[in-house]
């Protein structure tokens, strides 16, 4: 009797052990794996570029005489307008040498007036006149070199900008060529940065002639800087060693913040026209390559590369390899297999791009 009741439970378990794992398998039959499209609409991307910034005027100033440095009027660091005394060299040699000079010219001067005069009375020839003439410029000409002379002993702005440091000091010798400090303008900064040639090319086919690009500055802080700038220029040849171009954009600096030689990115938005645009997370990579599994008309799952022209934030723009009518696996993509034959449930391809930052938390 306890044998028959053995054998009875026995089948009994078997039965609903059976009819469970049945029922899990259907369940798991029944189970859809969202799928949805590619969306195609227009977008922008951002790309950034390191830079280097650079004053719109940044030059040495250095002395044009001889001398000691007898006065410094500015201190480092200061702002300065164009016309200002900044550095003045000992000027007694100078003021000499044209004193000296204005004496020549006077008694030049009167050798001339009385050669004329002689000369209206037939009294000396023609030529002597002319000699007399010849000297009297010949001094004044000297006259204007010992006034330029003495004029180059003051080192004055020749535009309004601040002083960088001082490579003298008050009291030094300096000879003629001597580095005194330098001088920036940072009304506005130019920016350089270099773009790659794919890039470049992308950019030329995108503006035209007499359009204006606006980029912004990210600073060394991650802070954007608060004013924009325009692309100006671009530089006639590659560098071949690197492929890339230098660009040059050019940015307001009304507070001053921006100096020379500081550093930072290029912020550029690029304007995209009926971009194929997909969720990151519907690809998966094979030796650097970047796949998707295609839903096709059977059902079953084909994987399938793609060529990635852009990326942002959770999403893809597809360069090559789908198309808008394509059917692509949304979830699970580690649950399946090549040529698995899927129950799917379509997902709307503006609704699944809608949902991304919600999946990414």
């Amino acid at each position: 009797m306890k044998r028959v009741l053995t054998v009875v439970g026995l089948c009994a378990l078997l039965l609903h052990t059976g009819c469970h794992s049945e029922k899990e398998a259907h369940h798991e039959k029944e189970a859809k794996l969202p799928v949805t499209h590619p969306v195609k609409m227009d977008t922008a991307i951002t790309q950034e570029y390191v830079c280097q910034i650079h004053s719109i005027q940044h030059i040495e100033l250095r002395a044009q005489e001889r001398g000691y440095l007898q006065k410094i009027y500015v201190d480092e660091g200061q702002f300065v307008k164009k016309g200002q005394l900044l550095f003045q060299i000992m000027p007694a040699l100078y003021e000499a040498e044209l004193q000296k000079a204005q004496a020549e010219v006077n008694f030049a001067n009167i050798e001339y007036k009385n050669t004329k005069r002689l000369a209206d009375s037939n009294v000396v020839a023609p030529n002597e006149l002319a000699m007399a003439e010849a000297k009297l410029d010949k001094a004044n000409a000297e006259l204007a070199l010992a006034r330029v002379h003495l004029q180059l002993t003051q080192i004055k702005a020749p535009f309004d900008g601040i002083i960088d440091r001082f490579q003298v000091r008050q009291g030094s010798l300096v000879d003629e060529g001597d580095l005194l400090t330098n001088l920036s303008d940072n009304s506005h900064m130019w920016v350089y940065f270099n773009v790659p040639e794919a890039e470049y090319l992308d950019y030329m086919t995108r503006t035209t002639k007499d359009s204006t690009t606006k980029v912004n500055l990210l600073m060394a802080n991650n802070r954007l800087f608060d004013q924009t700038g325009t692309i100006e220029t671009i530089e006639a040849d590659f560098n071949n060693e690197t492929g890339n171009i230098p660009f040059r954009a050019t940015f307001p600096n009304p507070k001053g913040l921006l100096r020379h030689g500081e550093t930072g990115n290029i912020v550029m938005n690029i304007a995209l026209k009926d971009a194929l645009i997909i969720p990151q997370k519907v690809t998966f990579e094979v030796l650097d390559k970047k796949y998707v599994y295609v839903v096709d008309e059977d059902h079953r799952l084909k994987s399938r590369e793609i060529t990635i022209a852009a990326e942002m934030p959770h999403i893809y723009v597809v360069q090559d390899g789908l198309t808008e009518n394509d059917k692509i696996l949304l979830d699970g993509l580690r649950l399946v297999r090549e040529n698995d034959e899927i129950d799917s449930e379509l997902v709307e391809g503006r609704i699944a791009l809608s949902q991304l930052d919600l999946y990414a938390e």
